[in-house]
């Protein structure tokens, strides 16, 4: 349900859009997201806080963004949005959805080109027309082209972080139904794949059309595509797709095992099965020298009966899985519960929300035996990152903190700019003071592959530095992965002792499941962590997990599922 925090969030964010496009102070464009950051998740009310004069008590609200709030509260509007939508026209804030087209690049196509919509971008770029702007090239213009493809593939679908929770509430309500046995996700949801098309959900019951009518009337419900006797696809509150199937108990598992692999798991068991005398298909196994078909209720009887172990959803898809449940060197893969601490967060020194103390606090609720405090360093402006003093008083505040705070541990890091020398933004003296330096690359992220590879493995090579951070860059259906050979950061990265990160924030799930495979077969070693800007955003860790999981990670392979001090020691 969209609360009116929501609302004046979206104003807000909209409205630091076309600041930004038409050439506003940079400082006010950033306040005003960093205002919408903090109210898209506010849980008071908004209308009672201006009532009582309490609106400048959320973070970041002054007298400026206060007197936009009241006047959403008042009108619906703000005076300043609506300038800027007059003066440019509202297509062209749907460039933004480009990957790699920021607000200049976008505002520059409008303004030079005309361009006021995404297929007239791509029509643009492939006429040529892109390239002769000044300071844009062919370069340029290819990426455009290249995130243009990317969005469409991606137009579809949704982010895992998004769907995840929406299909836990239907699978809880289909299990709370009285005829329901058995109710799970399937696809690439149960898969754990960073995004996903639709939710898929199968239930077992003695009596499909009950079911099928029962879930058709949730509350969730929006509008109901399609209904029978065993499946509906209904569309969502939030506009999402789910369907779902219910069938005889009988055969729920080897439903569910058919519908949860990839297509190519599921080419692959049946060829094994096959090998072995059965056809298999989503009804169960059957002999191919004729007889009965054999129902398996259970997945677990599936693969059994092919002799295989049991396959967690988030291998199956044909990457050795099934040779490794015939052989008995399936991984262990790494849990929730086997994290001990976050080693990449953000407070309100730099960029983030939340004090220090806040965050420990948060991590303790959470089960965690410590924190790495890694605020931006002074090269990043955007992040009012911190230079050598301010990193010396911040070491005063978790000082005090953590002899009161124990045996809970705040570990003082820094998540420190790799500049384009490869070279870092703090001196090797304040670095060695830290506990956990945390590098990254933020700008020059299009450069050339063998610039960017050097960077990244100038910075591996600096004793001091324990982890790279979100290592290829990407954002999820907004920025596509720098252009580097992963292969030599590996190869530096094991040499030299240096994590890679898997990076938990739901657009981001940097490193995906492959990159993670890759590098364990390597012999590098892992951390996952949220990048949280904000106390709740230490949820996101799961679905690093996840990806950490897809990668065959096991909790040896993760450097903070171990105890803090064999931690510091194992840097």
């Amino acid at each position: 349900m969209t609360t009116i925090a929501n609302s004046v969030a979206a104003a807000l964010r909209e409205l630091a859009d076309y600041a930004e496009m038409a050439g506003e102070d940079f400082y006010k464009v950033r306040a005003y997201r960093r205002a919408a950051d903090t109210l898209a998740t506010w849980p008071e009310d908004l209308r009672a806080l201006a009532e009582a004069g309490r609106l400048r008590t959320i973070p970041g609200v002054g007298e400026a963004i206060e007197k936009k709030i009241m006047q959403f509260l008042g009108t619906g509007h703000i005076e300043a949005l609506d300038r800027l939508r007059e003066e440019i026209p509202p297509g062209v804030l749907t460039l933004r959805r480009i990957p790699d087209v920021g607000p200049r690049t976008a505002f520059r196509l409008y303004a030079e080109l005309g361009i006021t919509s995404i297929a007239e971008a791509e029509r643009a770029a492939r006429a040529g027309q892109i390239r002769v702007l000044k300071g844009l090239g062919e370069r340029s213009e290819a990426r455009i082209l290249k995130g243009i493809e990317l969005l469409n593939r991606l137009s579809d679908r949704v982010l895992l972080a998004v769907a995840l929770p929406v299909a836990g509430r239907l699978r809880q309500a289909l299990r709370a139904l009285p005829t329901v046995q058995a109710a799970e996700t399937a696809g690439s949801l149960r898969r754990l794949a960073p995004t996903v098309g639709d939710i898929d959900l199968l239930a077992a019951t003695e009596n499909p059309a009950l079911v099928v009518d029962a879930f058709t009337q949730f509350p969730e419900v929006a509008e109901v595509v399609s209904a029978g006797e065993s499946k509906a696809t209904v569309i969502l509150q939030d506009g999402l797709q789910a369907d779902l199937m219910a069938l005889p108990p009988a055969h729920y598992g080897s439903l569910l095992q058919h519908f949860t692999g990839s297509q190519a798991h599921n080419v692959t068991l049946r060829g094994w099965a096959r090998d072995r005398g059965f056809s298999l298909s989503e009804y169960g196994l059957a002999p191919l020298a004729g007889g009965e078909p054999i129902p398996c209720a259970t997945e677990n009887e599936v693969y059994e009966r092919l002799g295989l172990a049991w396959i967690p959803p988030e291998l199956r898809e044909d990457q050795g899985e099934i040779a490794a449940a015939a052989s008995g060197t399936l991984p262990h893969l790494v849990t929730d519960k086997a994290i001990r601490g976050d080693l990449h967060v953000h407070s309100n020194w730099s960029d983030g929300v939340n004090t220090i103390e806040e965050l420990a606090q948060a991590a303790i609720v959470r089960g965690y035996d410590y924190i790495a405090i890694t605020d931006h360093t002074k090269s990043l402006g955007v992040a009012h990152g911190l230079d050598e003093a301010r990193f010396a008083d911040r070491q005063r505040d978790i000082d005090a903190l953590n002899a009161r705070l124990a045996p809970f541990r705040i570990l003082s890091g820094a998540e420190v700019e790799v500049r384009a020398d490869g070279s870092l933004d703090l001196p090797d003296e304040v670095l060695s003071r830290l506990d956990v330096v945390v590098a990254a690359i933020h700008t020059g992220l299009r450069g050339e592959a063998d610039r960017v590879t050097a960077r990244i493995v100038q910075a591996i090579q600096n004793p001091h530095v324990d982890i790279i951070a979100h290592p290829t860059g990407r954002i999820i259906g907004e920025r596509a992965a720098m252009e580097f050979d992963f292969d030599a950061v590996l190869e530096a990265a094991a040499a030299h002792g240096v994590a890679l990160e898997v990076n938990a924030t739901p657009n981001r799930l940097d490193l995906d499941g492959e990159h993670v495979r890759r590098a364990i077969q390597r012999g590098v070693r892992l951390v996952i962590s949220t990048d949280a800007h904000r106390a709740d955003s230490l949820d996101y860790m799961p679905f690093g997990v996840a990806m950490a999981r897809r990668g065959w990670a096991e909790a040896a392979d993760v450097l903070n599922t171990r105890p803090v001090d064999r931690l510091l020691v194992d840097w």
